[in-house]
């Protein structure tokens, strides 16, 4: 007789239903209850009605909350989880939506995602998880689905389109000989005449659409400059004397020749990324809750410097639904700093938090319990964030950045495991982005529920 417990696959196995798999408590069970109880008329409607029967928008969703939020974005291995996972089964009814229904249906609505977002920030307000009352304000460099070898650069461009059309004219002749002595064996003078033509016509787009962004550009350097201009005038005639400091120069106009553009997906940007070294990335935003870590506003920009993002957030905040758009206090890091956007969130009623410098790593100690010294009355906006930093109450508050924002990005990739966008454009990767922010959100809330 063995001495071990038989193995008997061949019995039929009574097993529980996936209901009483699935425990108490579990973060499915909440992602359901929530996305159910949300208003998804805009999913709804969207669909006409004909053909076969479509899979419910809220058992889409729910499922692509739950498998964002557990760290799986392929559509393939979403819906692989349905046949594998007790949790994606919960969620599907026991059904099998297919890949291309969820890829589709990711892609597809935008906007409504959007609006499902604000929605679950409503519902974490009436359940007194947050107030929104103060909020930080960070960035972080997400890989692009494209490499950066696929970058091609205005100048190369030029020294490629040289190089393809001498050999065009070569080719040219070579089929103009009558002999044909010349060709060698297993060559077509017109597939590779082809071949060199339908590059040429790539790279041609590639400039094309090069000199349009330098074009852009120029006309944003421009208005700077000429902004620059009036001031020093205003300032000549206030102080009576000619402005110190170097003249403003003009700026040039056309493509540079180190301006890139990506051939996989152009609307992305060769940017630096911490530990050294330039990736093609996207700058992924969010504005996150002091109090609970949830995300506030999420949001995507080619920009590789933050400096431009205050005033977008300024604009974002202030189109949320009234009992969402209470924000008193933003705090962000120096890259966020200048004068303009002190000023900007002062007209919104908002008080800034915006470090101007970094701050010495080991300070004296007395510096911890200090106080500074009182404004004037005329002071300006900088001044007053720059005196209201120096204060206690002030140092405390921006401490507390680091313990909210940063962890935010730093469960996402490490964590949840979101280091690359899978989709291409800015459009799809800003909606890929505020799948994955509703994903930590819903996470965030079961935490705070428990």
């Amino acid at each position: 007789m063995s001495k071990f417990r038989p193995i008997d696959r061949d019995t039929p196995m009574p097993l529980p239903s996936v209901q009483e798999l699935l425990p108490k408590g579990h973060l499915a069970r909440y992602i359901v209850e929530v996305v159910e109880g949300l208003d998804l008329s805009g999913l709804t409607e969207a669909y006409s009605g004909r053909g076969s029967p479509p899979y419910h928008p809220a058992l889409l969703l729910a499922l692509l909350i739950y498998a964002y939020a557990t760290g799986c974005f392929s559509s393939r291995k979403i819906e692989r989880g349905t046949y594998d996972s007790v949790a994606c089964r919960f969620i599907a009814c026991n059904s099998h939506p297919d890949h291309d229904t969820l890829a589709t249906f990711r892609r597809r609505f935008k906007a409504e995602f959007e609006a499902v977002f604000v929605q679950v920030l409503q519902v974490a307000r009436e359940n007194r998880l947050t107030q929104f009352g103060r909020v930080s304000l960070d960035g972080s460099k997400i890989h692009a689905n494209a490499s950066r070898h696929s970058a091609l650069s205005y100048g190369h461009a030029e020294a490629l389109e040289a190089h393809l059309k001498a050999e065009v004219q070569q080719l040219l002749a070579l089929a103009a000989q009558t002999d044909g002595e010349s060709v060698p064996d297993g060559m077509s003078v017109p597939a590779e005449l082809q071949r060199r033509e339908v590059r040429l016509a790539a790279i041609a787009q590639a400039k094309a659409k090069l000199e349009a962004r330098a074009a852009e550009r120029f006309a944003e350097e421009q208005a700077a400059y000429e902004a620059k201009l009036e001031a020093r005038a205003q300032r000549a005639v206030v102080t009576g004397r000619k402005p110190g400091g170097r003249v403003p120069q003009p700026p040039t106009p056309g493509a540079r020749p180190t301006d890139q553009i990506n051939l996989t997906d152009e609307e992305s940007r060769i940017m630096p990324v911490a530990g050294g070294g330039f990736e093609q990335c996207y700058n992924a935003q969010a504005v996150v809750d002091t109090a609970s870590l949830i995300v506030m506003l999420p949001w995507v920009t080619q920009e590789v410097n933050d400096k431009q993002q205050v005033v977008p957030m300024l604009e974002r905040l202030q189109a949320l639904p009234a009992d969402l758009n209470q924000v008193e206090q933003a705090v962000a890091d120096t890259g966020y700093f200048s004068a303009n956007n002190v000023a900007a969130c002062a007209q919104v009623g908002i008080e800034p938090l915006i470090a101007m410098g970094r701050d010495a790593h080991h300070p004296q100690w007395s510096e911890r319990f200090s106080e500074p010294a009182d404004l004037p009355a005329d002071a300006t906006p900088v001044q007053r964030m720059q005196h209201r930093l120096k204060t206690r109450k002030g140092r405390a508050a921006y401490a507390l950045r680091k313990q909210t924002v940063e962890p935010v990005f730093g469960i996402i990739k490490s964590v949840m495991g979101f280091r690359q966008f899978l989709t291409r454009g800015l459009d799809n990767v800003q909606n890929e982005w505020t799948l994955v922010c509703l994903a930590w959100n819903l996470k965030r809330m079961a935490v705070l529920c428990a």
